[in-house]
């Protein structure tokens, strides 16, 4: 393992989160907000931290990265990022301690939306833009971010590409990896900014829509008010975000497609036809559940009951209505959804569809063969066989995150918390939703959980945005082994 050339990959992600960072910074100074000296010394330490790692590891570059190396750089440079990012609401004075300031942190660039902060809209806007900022670029990752603007990583980049984007298979549509990265890049931008019209079409301030567009692509969540989008009241603004909520579910790769002109990419693609037809009937079951229980009109139980299916299967976490009201059963349905997840290849988190349907037809694979023990058959997703190595990988990534869910919960609740916030929490935080249920509710959020609780969540936060393996291999002594 050359420890070296791994901290001189995280020194180039931190030179260009401080350089990110220049835009709130701005923000604050046209504002004229007392945001801008905390932002301006973030920036300096995150930079310099940076300078300094590249230069003492500079002679480490090579066209080559190991696996082991590619998933050390993935899982040291998310921390990182958690870190240095944390920086602006440490020293902006919006928390008291680095470890909420940190939990945020990581929360956007998990893409989360977890959050502990007690009064949003007090906050200056630059730090909230910045807040935004993190899950933006946290959506697509910022390590394939790298990849795409830092072509001296020749072949390596493969590696880096599969420790970071979250899929089994991951979809290559350019030869270079870079040009792929690029592409994936320029349909998220797109896409942000057509939503960001929109909103701004049906009548939000421009602040407003840039940072619910922000939040609303990576599937984060957050949101500059302290209702979250229910704040709006606005069935238009429900709608446009409800889209992009369920774009964001899907595989980007298909987005790349249909921009091409296949018109019927969505449609072809198995998962995505899974993943469509699951939303559709699961918002028809809650948004039944709530007519005449919560919402005495069917418009308006298919409006909030549709968009808290999204947000939560999306794993975007938006709220529009306080759902720790509503009956036990749609409860236990978005609670479902919180494992489920969206698309993989989309910045979507959870399980993920397409391991839920293999799993799915392993399972009745498995009742066919009791039944005809002769029958040479094989799970196939989208007319094509998956291989057994990739069936035991899934079927091993499945019973991992259950693992990591119980033992987690567990710990939570042996620290005080109760069990319905216990099991939500862990599950909102392992899937990157961010509000549960209980205490960390759509009306809640994380502040009342105890700082090693928080800790505890952010380890979950980086599980599930990384996908368990990236991060959890550090703990198998084999890795360290030569």
């Amino acid at each position: 393992m050359r420890w070296r050339y791994v901290f001189y990959m995280v020194g180039i992600l931190l030179i260009f989160l401080g350089g990110a960072m220049l835009v709130p910074l701005a923000t604050g100074w046209w504002l004229k907000e007392s945001s801008v000296i905390p932002m301006l010394h973030s920036l300096g330490i995150t930079m310099g931290a940076g300078a300094i790692f590249v230069a003492a590891c500079r002679g480490e570059r090579t066209e080559y990265i190991s696996q082991r190396e590619s998933m050390a750089i993935v899982a040291v440079g998310w921390i990182a990022v958690g870190v240095f990012s944390a920086l602006p609401f440490y020293l902006g004075g919006v928390f008291s301690t680095f470890t909420d300031a940190f939990f945020e942190s990581v929360s956007g660039f998990t893409t989360t939306g977890a959050s502990v902060m007690t009064d949003i809209e007090v906050v200056p806007e630059g730090l909230l833009l910045w807040r935004s900022m993190i899950q933006w670029l946290g959506g697509m990752g910022i390590i394939v971010l790298s990849v795409a603007i830092l072509p001296f990583l020749g072949v390596g980049g493969m590696q880096l590409y599969k420790a970071e984007v979250p899929s089994p298979v991951p979809d290559k549509l350019k030869p270079r990896i870079r040009d792929t990265a690029m592409i994936l890049w320029k349909v998220y931008a797109a896409m942000t900014l057509a939503q960001a019209a929109l909103l701004m079409f049906g009548g939000m301030s421009f602040y407003d829509a840039i940072n619910h567009a922000f939040t609303t692509m990576p599937t984060g969540g957050f949101s500059t008010k302290n209702a979250s989008v229910g704040h709006f009241n606005s069935l238009y603004v429900d709608l446009v975000i409800m889209f992009f909520m369920l774009m964001a579910g899907i595989n980007f790769a298909l987005h790349y497609q249909f921009f091409r002109g296949r018109s019927l990419a969505f449609w072809k693609d198995a998962e995505c036809r899974f993943y469509l037809g699951l939303t559709l009937i699961l918002i028809v079951i809650v948004s039944f559940n709530v007519f005449g229980t919560v919402y005495d009109g069917i418009g308006e139980a298919l409006r909030y009951g549709g968009f808290q299916v999204v947000s939560i299967l999306t794993t975007t976490g938006y709220a529009t209505a306080d759902y720790n009201q509503w009956p036990a059963m749609s409860q236990l349905i978005l609670l479902m959804c919180m494992f489920i997840g969206a698309s993989a290849g989309s910045t979507g988190g959870g399980m993920k569809c397409v391991r839920i349907m293999c799993c799915l037809k392993y399972c009745y694979k498995e009742l066919f063969i009791l039944l005809h023990p002769r029958a040479v058959t094989s799970v196939k997703i989208g007319g094509k066989t998956v291989s057994d190595d990739v069936i035991r990988s899934i079927l091993g990534f499945l019973a991992l995150y259950i693992l990591i869910f119980a033992v987690s919960a567990i710990l939570l609740a042996g620290m005080g918390v109760d069990f319905v916030t216990s099991f939500s929490a862990v599950a909102a935080s392992i899937g990157n939703i961010g509000p549960g249920l209980g205490l960390v509710g759509p009306v809640g959020n994380y502040a009342a959980i105890p700082d090693a609780g928080k800790w505890l969540l952010v380890w979950c936060m980086l599980l599930g945005r990384l996908e368990i393996y990236t991060v959890i291999i550090f703990l198998v002594p084999e890795f360290w082994r030569k």
